[in-house]
């Protein structure tokens, strides 16, 4: 199996066998990232560009270790110090960094479509970091390689995506992946934070937590987007745990064995319980971490693949 596209830009459009591509090769990651010698030298030679406009510790850092591990060369841009600060337009700095023949760019932006845009003026391959609320790809394949990991498949689990779905580009590539490879997926949230007709994209909507967590295999937290938001979504914070907060108490409402999933940053107390947060037992939290290195290296190597190795730009 080939992986047929020059970017990864979002899951959706990914068939199932690019997908099981991605994560078998982010499964023999795993392994080594466990060992005392953590570096290989199957991007030596490579240079790859992050380039994040927004801020960012798991992403930006796993990408960083991702690249090195695998015997790149990793220049992270500082956006604060650079010349987007002095005006220089999204197509400018893609312009100027193509100049410089780099074989990836990782990229994070605040707009939903900007990676897209930008991978259409580049040569070389595009990692979309997250876009706005529109995709984060490599979120939704750590996430699927921790469950598989656990629960030994994908296909007919029940899991529940819970909190701001309108804002997370999180919850898009979760359903896109999750729903492709025959997971029954169930969004749980207040009116407020649903997407309009969101139900076309193949999930259970539910507004009640009992109701939406009743036999899950999986629940995945998400966080309220605030710098997303322009109004009010809800009443108030301490209104809003009361009724989608994770505790203990809605959480006895999925089957014995389900696994508590998030994202990060966790705000403990608005969205998820600190006891349940910690429940080393059910908790994979600190698991998805570990996955996304793995996930990451997979995407930097199978993306680099078919790239020329030559000083010639491909033009």
């Amino acid at each position: 199996m080939q992986y047929r596209h020059r970017h990864l830009l979002g899951i959706e459009g990914l068939t199932p066998p690019e997908i099981i591509l991605l994560l078998d090769q982010s499964e023999r990651f795993v392994e080594q990232n466990r060992r005392a010698d953590k570096k290989q030298a199957l991007l030596n030679g490579r240079t790859i560009i992050i380039l994040f406009f927004e801020s960012s510790t798991r992403t930006r850092t796993s990408f960083e270790l991702a690249g090195k591990r695998l015997g790149a060369d990793v220049i992270t841009m500082s956006i604060a110090t650079s010349s987007v600060r002095k005006g220089e337009t999204l197509i400018d700095t893609a312009m100027t960094l193509n100049a410089m023949h780099p074989d990836v760019l990782v990229v994070r932006h605040p707009a939903s479509g900007a990676v897209k845009l930008l991978s259409e003026k580049v040569n070389c391959a595009v990692i979309n970091g997250g876009d706005g609320s529109h995709e984060h790809p490599t979120q939704a394949l750590l996430d699927a390689l921790t469950i598989r990991r656990r629960m030994g498949r994908l296909s007919g689990l029940k899991v529940a995506i819970c909190g701001d779905i309108l804002h997370s580009r999180v919850a898009r590539s979760n359903i896109h992946l999750l729903t492709t490879m025959g997971a029954q997926v169930r969004v749980v949230a207040p009116r407020t934070l649903l997407p309009s007709a969101v139900e076309r994209l193949g999930v259970e909507v539910y507004h009640d937590m009992a109701q939406g967590l009743a036999g899950c295999d999986i629940v995945m937290m998400l966080r309220l987007q605030t710098e997303r938001m322009q109004g009010n979504f809800v009443p108030s914070i301490r209104e809003y745990f009361h009724f989608f907060g994770l505790t203990y108490e809605k959480l006895a409402e999925a089957s014995d064995e389900a696994l508590i999933m998030h994202p990060g940053p966790m705000n403990r107390g608005v969205e998820i319980d600190s006891v349940v947060a910690d429940d080393y037992g059910r908790s994979v939290i600190r698991e998805q971490v570990e996955m996304g290195v793995a996930v990451r290296m997979a995407c930097l190597e199978i993306l680099t693949r078919n790239l020329p190795r030559s000083d010639t730009p491909n033009l």
